[in-house]
């Protein structure tokens, strides 16, 4: 006990009374939409193993193989021990995969947003002698807002996925200096929806912007063979995405330009002083890469049941926000009736998971939906099923 924790406790009977304490559940995963929690086995909703890829023969094989082959840790960064290379196959896979000169691996998601950034934004700074001048969605993930603020820049925000204010914003700011990026996702965690990403090559193009994208959750889900929302409008500046979601293991990336890839070898905080992966991760990564561009069916049938669940839930009186994905958000309102939701999903085998502020408006929070290759259109229906049953036996009316 510390003498700081009578404050820390009392901090946490607040969030507690405004339903916002987060808490760990203890689970056992049985496959890639199974999971057993208090001894119930319960249908995954909340995964975000959009392909299913996480229990894939494949991937398991391969990471054992490379741990067998090449040791369970890398040992220190890349810039100390150097670079193995089953670092740089799967670096330059990752390149070709999504059409660029050269990609970096970093340790994940949320810390290569956070790190990059800063990095990449100083370039401003060194170059023109003025701090960069960074356009950003509202509805951008909290990693993009920390790794803003951690550059120590001003987020110049434009309403979420509206091209006419982030257009007007830019137009209002050309005779300023500093160099200008436009940071966004590609699709959205919390609500599903997608960036008109030819839109914002578009204006980036007219006004002399670097465009920073955000696919980690579109990364094997979207595009052409799964390649990104990038790969329809033609590429961005520097693409971002994940492992761990669609291609079912763990580590996210940058791709780019060779010379923007080398600067942040230089310069990334997250890159020079972190721990590189191990090779069992890497050889995830790698068998990952080798299915992703032959999976269309599974993109398909995925799609298939968005669209489905999203009809499902519409008809039961549920907004769905603007999703157009994977990613189906239940809207339900206040915090409480999301927790109570949630709670009446487990009961009938069902984990959807309660999302509530900070991570969304307050007075939006959800059950997030997401869905997976591996579910069946049996168990969306189940899920529809449970959801009305729960919603009528607790009075939380749409």
């Amino acid at each position: 006990m510390t003498r700081f924790d009578p404050f820390f406790q009392t901090a946490l009977d607040d969030l507690d009374r405004r339903h916002l304490k987060r808490v760990l559940s203890p689970v056992d995963r049985d496959g890639p939409v199974i999971v057993r929690r208090d001894g119930a086995s319960l249908l995954d909703f909340s995964s975000n193993d959009y392909l299913g890829l996480s229990h894939h023969p494949a991937l398991r094989a391969r990471a054992i193989d490379w741990t067998e082959r090449f040791g369970i840790g890398s040992g220190a960064s890349r810039l100390v021990t150097g670079t193995s290379e089953q670092y740089r196959q799967v670096e330059a896979r990752l390149a070709r995969f999504k059409g660029t000169e050269a990609a970096l691996l970093l340790a994940s998601g949320w810390q290569a947003n956070a790190a990059v950034l800063p990095a990449l934004l100083r370039i401003s700074a060194a170059q023109t002698g003025e701090p960069a001048l960074v356009f950003t969605d509202r509805l951008n993930h909290a990693s993009l807002h920390h790794g803003c603020q951690a550059a120590g820049v001003r987020q110049i925000r434009f309403a979420h996925n509206d091209l006419g204010h982030l257009e007007h914003l830019l137009a209002q700011r050309q005779a300023q200096r500093g160099l200008r990026f436009i940071v966004t996702e590609s699709v959205f965690s919390m609500d599903g929806d997608r960036a008109d990403v030819a839109g914002l090559r578009t204006l980036a193009d007219r006004y002399g912007a670097f465009l920073y994208l955000d696919e980690a959750h579109a990364t094997g889900v979207l595009g052409p063979q799964g390649r990104g929302l990038s790969a329809e409008a033609g590429g961005v500046d520097l693409a971002m995405g994940t492992f761990s979601k669609a291609l079912g293991g763990f580590g996210a990336y940058v791709a780019g330009s060779r010379a923007v890839c080398d600067w942040l070898v230089s310069t990334c905080s997250g890159f020079i002083y972190t721990t590189a992966l191990p090779p069992g991760v890497l050889g995830a990564i790698d068998a990952a890469l080798d299915l992703v561009p032959t999976l269309d069916a599974e993109r398909a049938h995925l799609a298939g049941l968005a669209d489905r669940m999203r009809a499902g839930a519409g008809a039961l009186g549920w907004s769905t926000g603007p999703s157009s994905t994977q990613i189906v958000p239940v809207i339900v309102g206040a915090a409480d009736r999301a927790l109570t939701l949630a709670r009446a999903l487990a009961a009938r085998g069902m984990l959807g998971t309660a999302i509530r502020p900070p991570t969304v408006p307050a007075g939006s929070a959800r059950i997030r939906v997401a869905l997976s290759a591996a579910h069946d259109e049996t168990m969306v229906d189940r899920l529809l099923s449970a959801l009305e049953d729960a919603a009528r036996e607790h009075g939380i009316a749409p």
